[in-house]
Order: C-alpha cells, then sequence, then structure tokens
C-alpha cells in the first residue's frame, strides 16, 4: 500500500487544503491527514474541533485517515506510520524555500519523500490565518472554506 502523510495545524482548513489532499488521495492508496498541535502557537480551534472540522469536509474521499499528528518529528511519526511521502502544497516560492531544507532533514532522518503539489491558482492567495483574520473583522469567507468551518465560525461570532 502506498501511503502519505498530508501533516499540517489546519486551523481552519480551507478549499486550498482540500485541493491538495484531493489531489494527493489521487496519488496514493491512502492519505493521513495528520493534525499538528504546536503548543507556542495561539490556535482558534481546539484540536478536537480541527479533527471534526477535518473529518466532516473530508469524509467522502477514498483512502483519507485523519488523525492528530501527537508531539515529535514529523519523520518519525511517518516511519511508524508506514508512510513513504509527505504530501505538501506549495503556493509560492517562498513556500517552497520554507519547505525544501524541512524535506531533506525527513529524507535524512527517516528515508520518506516529501511531494510537492503546486496549489490551485485561484487558492494561492489562502491561509489559514489570513481567512482566520478577515472573518474576524466580519468579513465573508464562505467561498474559501468548507460548511463545517463557515458553521464553526459562526458559532464564535454567536459567543
Amino acid at each position: 500500500m502506498r501511503r502519505a502523510v498530508c501533516p499540517g495545524s489546519f486551523d481552519p482548513i480551507h478549499n486550498g487544503h482540500l485541493e491538495v489532499i484531493a489531489r494527493a488521495a489521487g496519488l496514493f492508496d491512502e492519505v493521513i491527514v495528520a493534525i499538528s498541535t504546536n503548543y507556542s502557537k495561539n490556535y482558534l480551534f481546539t484540536l478536537e474541533q480541527r479533527l471534526d472540522m477535518a473529518q466532516e469536509t473530508l469524509a467522502a474521499l477514498r483512502g483519507i485517515v485523519i488523525e492528530p499528528m501527537g508531539q515529535g518529528l514529523l519523520a518519525s511519526y511517518c516511519r511508524q506510520r508506514g508512510a513513504s511521502a509527505i504530501v505538501k502544497g506549495l503556493r509560492s516560492s517562498s513556500d517552497f524555500d520554507y519547505e525544501v531544507p524541512m524535506a531533506t532533514m525527513n529524507r535524512q532522518l527517516s528515508g520518506v519523500e516529501t511531494i510537492f503539489l503546486a496549489g490551485e491558482a485561484r487558492y494561492l492567495h489562502l491561509s489559514s490565518t489570513m481567512i482566520k483574520e478577515v472573518a474576524s473583522l466580519g468579513g465573508d469567507v464562505s467561498d474559501y472554506v468548507p460548511r463545517a468551518v463557515q458553521r464553526r465560525l459562526a458559532e464564535l461570532k454567536k459567543d
């Protein structure tokens, strides 16, 4: 079985993420969407909420497994899960410059290759940070996020 890991904090998951994950699902038998928690980051959504949103949004795709990544190195996680590849979406050359050193280190630590997928042009401007900012200021992000995220953002506005 060809298994890949698509890691990220997904706070929140957006259509750019979904597009990359769907394309990865076409390349691998199984794609693990590994939702990470970096305790130095301030998250809008809890790990459980991020897992729930991803689960609801990706339920129709075959070969997708959604799970928390836990602590530790991505390379170790991939080895433990029997993954042969890490899939990362790229929006720009700055993403590439940021990701290449990590890809090299992951390959040296575990032998796991990183596959870069160029993002769909209509989503290149998206980031979870930008979506959170626009939504917090009352902007409409419905074209950029799945319904599960729209609902969670609307719930936050009520609180």
